[in-house]
């Protein structure tokens, strides 16, 4: 290595650092998991527009 052994301290850090980020890509794995369930449901993506859908309104109401 051209600067020398590295310090104790950082050791420590870069074992968090990678705890992080593994973190990170599992919490970007699961928004990602719940995108593609979302998206993939049966029938047309609807959003929330304060309109009322008769299409949720069940018959006997």
């Amino acid at each position: 290595m051209a600067f020398g052994k590295d310090h104790e301290l950082h050791t420590r850090r870069a074992g968090r650092n990678f705890g992080v980020a593994g973190l990170l890509v599992g919490f970007a794995a699961i928004v990602f998991g719940l995108t593609v369930a979302k998206v993939s449901e049966d029938g047309p993506i609807e959003g929330f527009d304060h309109v009322a859908r008769p299409q949720l309104v069940e018959r006997g109401e």
